[in-house]
């Protein structure tokens, strides 16, 4: 069987806390190990030529995680993406964030706009990073401004183009880890024909073998579209 390679992945990296607990860790350690899990599947994702990967960072249901968690989990992407930028931009990456910015810390959002701004030339792969993202608030949000314009205006290709995903495609596919087999909020309008993947593996303990069995369930898929497919 020849390998599809879809042109955007989404992938939901769901199972950091439960992994450390495992191993009697702090959570912090779980969505540490996992940060270096997304580098390496970034990478993998252009040697495989994919051009779109869209990983889910923190929800804005996150919030509502203890206080010291969600501070670690701030300072994690602060760090990571401050000595990790001069790397992205080396392998040729465009990285943009989507998600809400009011919330965030004004130090970590000026590092986001500068990495955006640095990266843009770049056409190896758009990475977008979800970041204070719920696909009810992206929706809501692009209501807000839907209702400045004209009704007749407003088409679905429109309203797709005031969403935070229109930079990109909707996604092909979309991967969950862990085993949880729901969207918990994740880009609502973009999955309305994304193939769904689940994975009973941790994110922490996902790998290249893993993110190839994904491809691999894919590639074997018919996608319809709505239509009538011969068999």
């Amino acid at each position: 069987m020849s390998l599809k390679i879809p042109e955007h992945v989404a992938i939901i990296m769901d199972g950091n806390g439960r992994w450390a607990r495992k191993r009697g860790l702090p959570r912090i350690a779980g969505h540490y190990k996992g940060a270096e899990v997304a580098e390496d599947i970034v990478e993998f994702a252009i040697e495989l030529g994919i051009k779109h990967l869209t990983l889910f960072a923190f929800s804005t249901e996150n919030w509502n995680r203890p206080k010291g968690e969600v501070e670690a989990l701030f300072e994690l992407l602060r760090r990571y993406l401050q000595t990790k930028k001069d790397k992205l931009y080396k392998l040729g990456i465009r990285v943009r964030f989507i998600g809400r910015r009011d919330r965030i810390n004004k130090e970590l959002v000026k590092l986001m706009q500068e990495i955006e701004e640095e990266s843009k030339k770049f056409k190896n792969l758009f990475l977008n990073l979800a970041v204070d993202y719920g696909g009810r608030d992206d929706i809501l949000r692009a209501v807000k401004k839907a209702v400045k314009l004209q009704r007749e205006e407003i088409t679905e290709e429109l309203f797709s183009s005031l969403l935070d995903l229109s930079c990109s495609p909707d996604p092909d596919l979309l991967i969950r880890t862990a085993g949880e087999k729901r969207i918990s909020n994740f880009l609502l309008w973009n999955l309305a024909y994304t193939e769904l993947y689940f994975s009973e593996t941790l994110w922490p303990d996902f790998s290249r073998e893993e993110f190839l069995k994904a491809l691999e369930d894919f590639s074997r898929r018919k996608r319809k579209f709505g239509r009538v497919l011969d068999e």
